[in-house]
């Protein structure tokens, strides 16, 4: 049984339904409904999405995840029109672009984030963009063509530690994934990179300061902190329930690292406060 802290009331409000109206309306996918997010109510009602980019279906086969896995469909290259279009009707000044991952495409869908980018900044130019990316297998030019025309903020999630990778992510590399975030402040050393994790997958609080440790190695600005839950019957399970102290354990330690900001807490996830770090960050 989940604890109390991690009791979420049901999304309602009219916000949260005139946006799952242009979304449909527009044929777009979030990853607030794909991957069962709990916060998805708060940040509707609050007018802010995170885009979910080159379909619905992802090509690996992570254990944590609740998106669809399997063949993806076609590439949508009008998708990133439609996505300008629905920012602009629900008027919002933050949103996250991310996407299933697709190593079924050459560049791992790079060139589609690239134009969600600049079709945003086109039509909305006060608008501040965070694209939250996968590991693109490790391929650099692929990386370039997303910070061609810079985001905001570049998030790359390092997930969970070391010794779990080939459980919870079997396909991709924790080096991989540090070595991501470190190319990123290479190419532009002004972009604002972010990280995060999910804690209850059993790793131990020493595995997480040390991932905290590297992220800073390689110059990350943000890092999250939250909760896994299972997203249906077939994830892998929980192995703890971190207690909202030990949530803001971790945010001081972080916060004596250097990160500029630490979102830490039972709900948190990548998105959540998404436009709030960036705020702070900016001050």
């Amino acid at each position: 049984m989940r604890p109390d802290w991690l009791r979420i009331k049901l999304p309602s409000g009219e916000n949260f339904h005139n946006i799952k109206t242009i979304l449909r309306s527009n044929r777009l996918h979030t990853v607030c409904e794909e991957a069962l997010c709990p916060n998805i109510g708060v940040c509707f009602e609050q007018r802010t999405a995170t885009f979910l980019i080159l379909g619905d279906v992802c090509t690996r086969r992570c254990g944590f995840c609740g998106i669809k896995k399997g063949n993806p469909s076609m590439v949508d290259f009008e998708e990133s029109y439609r996505i300008a279009e629905a920012v602009e009707r629900i008027k919002l000044k933050y949103i996250v672009i991310t996407s299933v991952t697709r190593d079924d495409l050459q560049d791992g869908g790079a060139f589609i984030y690239s134009k969600t980018i600049q079709n945003i900044k086109e039509r909305i130019n006060e608008c501040k963009i965070e694209v939250l990316i996968p590991d693109f297998r490790g391929n650099i030019e692929s990386l370039k063509i997303v910070l061609d025309i810079p985001p905001d903020v570049l998030n790359h999630n390092i997930e969970t530690v070391p010794r779990l990778y080939s459980i919870v992510r079997p396909v991709a590399n924790y080096r991989r994934s540090i070595e991501l975030l470190r190319r990123a402040k290479n190419i532009n050393p002004l972009l604002t990179t972010k990280s995060g994790l999910m804690l209850g997958l059993g790793e131990e609080l020493d595995e997480i300061i040390e991932v905290m440790l590297a992220l800073r190695e390689v110059n990350c600005d943000i890092v999250t902190l939250g909760q896994y839950l299972m997203p249906s019957k077939n994830a892998l399970p929980v192995q703890q329930y971190y207690t909202p102290e030990e949530f803001e354990m971790l945010r001081n330690e972080g916060i004596k690292m250097g990160f500029k900001h630490v979102e830490s807490g039972p709900l948190v996830r990548s998105s959540y406060h998404a436009k709030v770090q960036s705020d702070c960050f900016s001050k």
